[in-house]
Parts: C-alpha cells; sequence; structure tokens
C-alpha cells in the first residue's frame, strides 16, 4: 500500500486534464476562461514541472496574483506535487475590449422616429433565429426603449465579483445577452446626464459587463452625432454601421449627416447597408395594399450616397408596433411578414460583413489627443 501511494503522488501529469482545468479560469478582463481567450502559450509539461506564460492586459498586480493563485490552486487541486512555473506576458491594452466578440454592429439613424430600436431588436433577433449567438448594447441612453420591446421591463441584470472588481452579468433573455440603462433606472425616472458622464455608462457596459462569446454585438445608438457616438468609436473597433431611414427627404437629409461622421477619415467605419423602414402602409384588412405615406426612393438614394447597398424594406404594419410595445417583437411572431423580411436583411447583412472582413482589417479605435 505504501508503495502504491508513491507511484500515486509521482504520477505523469496529462497535458489535456491541465488545460480542462485551466479553462476554470475566467479572464480578468472579459470574464471569459483564459484558454478561450487565447491567454495562455508555451504550455510545457515535463515530469511535475508545468510551466506557462499568461497574456494579461492588466498590470495590476494585485488582480494577477489573484490570477496567478487561482490557477495554481486549481492545478494543485489535481497535482499535489506539481512545480509550477507562470510568467505573465504584456499585451496591448489597444487590443479591442470585447475580444470574445466577433462582430460589433451599430445601427444608427439621423434622427429619431425612424423605427431605429425596432429594427435593432428585429434584426438582433432574426439573427439568433438563424442559429448565431448575438447580444444587444441599448446605447440610448435617454431613449432606452430596448427593455420594453423584448418583454424585459423590471428586470435588473446582476453584479458578480470578478479578481475583486464588481461586473455586470448582461441579462440572459433566451439567449439573447441584452444591456441597457432601462434595466438601471427606473422607466419613469429622467436621465440627466453631459458629455463625461454619458460616456463613463458606455465604457462601463463595454469594460465593466462579461459579455460571453458572441458571433455579433447589435449596438442601438441614439439618434445624430452626438457624446455617444463618438465614445463608441473611441472605445470599440466598430466592424460597422447599419443605417435607418424612413423614405422621407427630411429623414435622408438628417441620415446623410450622421452617415458621413462614420465615413470621417479619422473615424473610418464602414456603411454595411441601409435599411428602409416605413417604406409603405399596409393595412390588415387590405394585405395586398400599399400606401406610400412617406414617399419613396429614400433608402436607395441613401445606399448610392454610402456607396453600399439597400439592405431592405420594412413597411409600417400595426401589428409591428403592437408586439413592440407589448414585448412580443415581430420575429417572434409566426407567420408575421416581418419574419420573412428581417431574414432577408439579416442575410443580406451578413454577406456585407463578410465581404468587408475579406477586404479590410479590423476597424482600429479612433484615438484621442
Amino acid at each position: 500500500m505504501f508503495n502504491f501511494g508513491l507511484q500515486l503522488l509521482s504520477m505523469n501529469i496529462d497535458n489535456n486534464l491541465v488545460v480542462q482545468l485551466l479553462r476554470d479560469i475566467k479572464d480578468p478582463s472579459t470574464g471569459q476562461d483564459i484558454i478561450s481567450m487565447k491567454m495562455v502559450s508555451d504550455l510545457r509539461i515535463e515530469g511535475q514541472s508545468v510551466s506557462m506564460q499568461i497574456a494579461s492586459k492588466t498590470k495590476d498586480m494585485e488582480i494577477r496574483s489573484k490570477l496567478y493563485e487561482e490557477i495554481h490552486t486549481k492545478i494543485i487541486g489535481q497535482y499535489p506535487n506539481a512545480d509550477i512555473n507562470l510568467h505573465f506576458k504584456d499585451v496591448s491594452a489597444a487590443q479591442t475590449p470585447l475580444p470574445q466578440v466577433k462582430n460589433l454592429i451599430a445601427v444608427a439613424s439621423g434622427k429619431g422616429g425612424v423605427g431605429k430600436s425596432t429594427v435593432s431588436v428585429n434584426l438582433a433577433l432574426s439573427l439568433q433565429q438563424q442559429g448565431y449567438k448575438v447580444g444587444i448594447l441599448d446605447a440610448d441612453l435617454y431613449g432606452p426603449s430596448i427593455p420594453t420591446m423584448l418583454g424585459l421591463s423590471g428586470m435588473r441584470p446582476k453584479v458578480q465579483k470578478l479578481y475583486g472588481r464588481n461586473v455586470i452579468v448582461p441579462i440572459d433573455a433566451d439567449g439573447l445577452h441584452v444591456m441597457s440603462i432601462g434595466f438601471i433606472v427606473e422607466p419613469e425616472q429622467a436621465v440627466v446626464l453631459r458629455g463625461p458622464r454619458l460616456g463613463g455608462i458606455i465604457k462601463q457596459f463595454i469594460n465593466e459587463t462579461v459579455w460571453p462569446e458572441l458571433d455579433f454585438i447589435i449596438i442601438d445608438l441614439p439618434p445624430g452625432t452626438g457624446d455617444i457616438q463618438l465614445t463608441m468609436v473611441q472605445t470599440i473597433p466598430l466592424t460597422g454601421v447599419v443605417m435607418v431611414t424612413t423614405p422621407q427627404q427630411v429623414a435622408i437629409i438628417d441620415a446623410v449627416k450622421a452617415m458621413n461622421m462614420f465615413r470621417l477619415d479619422n473615424i473610418g467605419v464602414p456603411i454595411l447597408g441601409v435599411v428602409e423602414n416605413m417604406s409603405w402602409f399596409t393595412p390588415a384588412e387590405l394585405p395586398d395594399n400599399k400606401y406610400k405615406i412617406f414617399g419613396e426612393g429614400g433608402g436607395q438614394k441613401l445606399s448610392l450616397m454610402a456607396k453600399s447597398v439597400l439592405l431592405g424594406q420594412v413597411p409600417l404594419i400595426q401589428s409591428a408596433r403592437e408586439g413592440g410595445d407589448k414585448g412580443k417583437p415581430a420575429v417572434t411572431q409566426d407567420g408575421h411578414a416581418f419574419k420573412g423580411i428581417f431574414q432577408t436583411i439579416s442575410q443580406k447583412l451578413i454577406y456585407q460583413i463578410n465581404l468587408r472582413n475579406e477586404a479590410h482589417g479590423p476597424t482600429q479605435i479612433v484615438q484621442t489627443s
């Protein structure tokens, strides 16, 4: 029995098991496991010796010490005789704060009231229905409508500790990961914020929120070209922008201004396409009729000015508005016209994203002097 115990103590360390153990260790920056985040390199096992390098964006020695302790405790718990040698390797803090998210898509408009949030919600859900992992960030801090449209009013995100700091966990709405200031303030509470505070909240939703691994985050921006838009391009490398407009000339004039902000040389965010909302009105009792209340051709005109494409035209349908008010978006309703319309829009968007990613490198975060 004594010899058998010695044999157990000196058993070889399994490389695959060590990797599995490390999958339980969280990255201090993203909350994802350090294997998925590709933080571990040069993992070597020789006898009872385990050595590795850990790529870390944070230089906070207290956080690094806690991370070392987590790794050490996890491996020693399985292999008590292991000799662990761990070295930290600095990586640039300028890298994207959301490396676990493949595509960051902003939905923008020049003016309010064109249905930008409706497009954001139905687009996100349509992508999810096609099997993609999707999140939605409600960046419209003055008018956060995403909680209402998704039937999440009154819910509060959880806060958890990650290496001694508080982080926010997005609300999981049937697999759609959602964050909004609407989860934090009361529905009737006026949001009175100026530039620095606005920017601080947006950065918190990005840097202090543990988003899971996602194919897309759809970002519902406020209308116009204000502090929130500037903070966004200074904080994350947007994959691109979807512009939303109505066919109306007034909406097009404002949309061009918003679009041109993203196209400035020092910003350089691609316009992936245009969605024309409220293209026509179709009453329920006359499903074949199209009344073009706001004119026509606006979306096509804007897409040509953007040197991009018209992703689709969305009609004005009463049941779609009712669904948004009740927290039951139109694309989730079987047989609703929006389901097919947004499936086409999302498929065209995916094609545009693939073209953009094949032809160009990642968008650079705008540097401030």
